[in-house]
């Protein structure tokens, strides 16, 4: 890491903590920005996740002062999706720098796409549910929700750009909760499965811990 490298990712990292609590999709900043500072492609997918674990176990401690929380169904949806990470983040190791660099230019545009039309203020409307208990979702519902989170997970682990408005989309369509409840569960989830794919990558060494931090540094300040 070059010294100049420092101010660029922390002011990068300022940035996306500012969108993600606008509206998310901060990963669409960092990523590239890691991999033209030099980083190999899953060295930058790897060290962004340091940033993101970071930011959600702020945000979930934030939930849980306002008592918007429930850890016992986050868990149960973090589950799957911690499997469903760890396929996505062993993929995200062995693919080219080629591959992944279309796949994320093609993601880049679809999740701008996604911001534009602003799917989640769509969702919430029709979404009534302010409960959060495994009970009233119902066995059916239950279910459904944790095999959307292991798909999420897969896509998670791989690459993580754009995976809160996935999230949303599955907690308001599938549990009908609304949006408060659906954003305290999607941080908790995130964090939890993140630091999984993060394990993996780290074991393969695709981890730049310094600019990790930095970044993550300024996320939180963000």
């Amino acid at each position: 890491m070059e010294i100049w490298h420092i101010p660029v990712v922390f002011f990068a990292g300022i940035l996306a903590g500012f969108i993600n609590t606008l509206a998310g999709g901060g990963s669409l900043l960092t990523l590239p920005i890691l991999i033209f500072l030099g980083l190999p492609t899953a060295v930058a997918n790897g060290t962004n996740r340091i940033a993101i674990i970071a930011q959600c176990a702020s945000a979930v401690a934030g939930f849980k002062r306002k008592g918007v929380s429930n850890f016992k169904l986050s868990l149960l949806f973090a589950i799957p999706g911690i499997l469903g990470a760890v396929i996505g983040a062993y993929i995200a190791v062995d693919i080219s720098d080629i591959l992944f660099k279309r796949v994320l230019a093609v993601v880049m545009l679809l999740v701008l796409g996604l911001i534009l039309w602003n799917p989640a203020k769509r969702l919430n409307a029709n979404s009534q549910n302010s409960g959060n208990d495994p009970a009233g979702l119902g066995r059916g519902r239950l279910i459904a929700t944790m095999v959307a989170f292991f798909f999420i997970g897969i896509y998670g682990g791989f690459l993580q750009v754009g995976v809160g408005f996935i999230i949303i989309a599955a907690l308001t369509s599938i549990a009908g909760f609304n949006l408060i409840v659906t954003n305290s569960h999607k941080v908790f989830v995130a964090g939890i499965y993140t630091s999984f794919a993060l394990i993996v990558f780290a074991f393969n060494g695709k981890v730049c811990w310094e600019i990790g931090l930095c970044l993550a540094a300024g996320m939180g300040l963000g």
